[in-house]
């Protein structure tokens, strides 16, 4: 008998505990073994629920009981969350998580200590909720040279810009309808500056290159300025607009990666990611094309990942699994010497004096819209296309990168 321990009883707390018990039978067989929750733990008590029977609000019964082997941990936020994964895996047991927080911070230092004990540190969860995106890297794809990873990672701002394009709404009317549907918190900061995304793809990309990213050096733009006219533009130019985390290798050892809205046309698959799905394309230099998609949030899919690194770890509870991360740091390269093209809206200017500092654009009007159009520049680093914009005098009003 293999006994598990889970820390938080919300969303995904409750999740786990709910499939273990929906499916223990095929989950046992996966395992080798029977997989009994010992614990669970949390600060408020469920009257009623048979969870009470197996509820502790003192982490020391947890880490000082030998007979633990794994330990969940579905709390949320950095501490107690990193003290309490710390000490377990010094403790011997392999830990699991959903925290992307946690694994975006330390994930070098626990998988170290995993490492060295012999034990497991696993966080499929952390990235795309029950899409099996890490454990792809890890293993489907270590054949591979990855060179591009690219995703629409945070299904509450997909959502909002889904309802945006379709129903012509603004920005804090998409916002409160999420919100009402449970799919934004009440404090979206998170979601929609794009904070949520950059450590998703921080984790990610560390795993596809082999190196420690930061999520602190990412360049990371949110959705707040999105209005419904650009959406207007993206549908005229048969388009759509998401918030893309990307990062790619350039060359022998330079990267870039950035979070910002991404004007993406019909020819590419995240183009039809739509509601709150998430969708993650990679590109190896074998594989070429890969393209894994599903429910990025929500308490059964993301239960149904931890729960799929518990078994992992059950039918190697003293073996460690090799991961494709270290912590020397990944360096990015400037982000002004990233090359693409930029879709940029104008007022009080004409195509003419466009061109002249842009060269050969592609315009767009919309009838309701006088007084102002838009364009396409051709490919520039943004390094350039930023000194050009500075030639415009003021005009111009948006500016949206396009995903080629």
């Amino acid at each position: 008998m293999i006994n598990i321990a889970v820390l938080g009883y919300g969303t995904v707390g409750s999740g786990v505990v709910e499939v273990i018990n929906t499916n223990h039978k095929s989950i046992n067989k996966r395992a080798g073994e029977e997989i009994r929750i010992k614990y669970v733990l949390d600060l408020r008590d469920f009257p009623g629920d048979p969870v009470q029977e197996i509820l502790v609000h003192d982490y020391e019964i947890i880490i000082n009981d030998p007979e633990v082997d794994i330990i969940v941990e579905v709390m949320g936020g950095i501490e107690p969350a990193h003290t309490f994964v710390k000490r377990a895996l010094m403790a011997g047991k392999s830990v699991c998580t959903s925290n992307k927080a946690l694994v975006a911070k330390y994930g070098p230092e626990l998988m170290e200590i995993a490492r060295e004990k012999d034990i497991n540190f696993l966080f499929e969860a952390s990235c795309g909720g029950g899409i099996p995106i890490i454990r792809a890297l890890n293993s489907s794809l270590t054949a591979d040279e990855i060179d591009e990873i690219t995703g629409i990672l945070n299904g509450t701002t997909n959502y909002m810009l889904y309802k945006m394009s379709t129903e012509g709404c603004g920005f804090e009317t998409a916002l409160k309808e999420a919100q009402e549907k449970g799919y934004a918190e009440a404090d979206p900061t998170a979601d929609v500056e794009g904070y949520d995304a950059c450590r998703k793809i921080a984790i990610l990309s560390s795993l596809a290159y082999g190196k420690f990213l930061n999520y602190e050096d990412i360049y990371t733009e949110g959705i707040t300025k999105l209005t419904p006219e650009d959406m207007e533009y993206a549908k005229e130019l048969g388009m759509t607009i998401k918030l893309l985390a990307t990062s790619r290798k350039i060359g022998e050892d330079s990267f870039y990666a950035m979070v910002a809205p991404f004007l993406i046309g019909q020819d590419s698959p995240l183009y039809s990611v739509n509601d709150v799905f998430n969708g993650i394309f990679v590109h190896g230099n074998v594989l070429g094309d890969a393209m894994f998609y599903g429910s990025g949030a929500g308490k059964l899919p993301t239960a149904s990942a931890v729960v799929a690194d518990v078994v992992d770890e059950a039918r190697h509870l003293h073996r460690n699994l090799m991961t494709n991360w270290n912590s020397r740091p990944l360096k990015l390269m400037e982000l002004d010497e990233v090359k693409g093209r930029f879709f940029v809206r104008v007022k009080g200017t004409t195509v003419e004096d466009v061109e002249k500092v842009f060269g050969k654009v592609k315009v767009v009007n919309l009838k309701n819209l006088p007084g102002e159009f838009a364009f396409i520049t051709e490919s520039m680093k943004q390094g350039e296309y930023k000194e050009k914009a500075k030639m415009l005098n003021g005009s111009i009003k948006a500016m949206i990168r396009v995903k080629d």
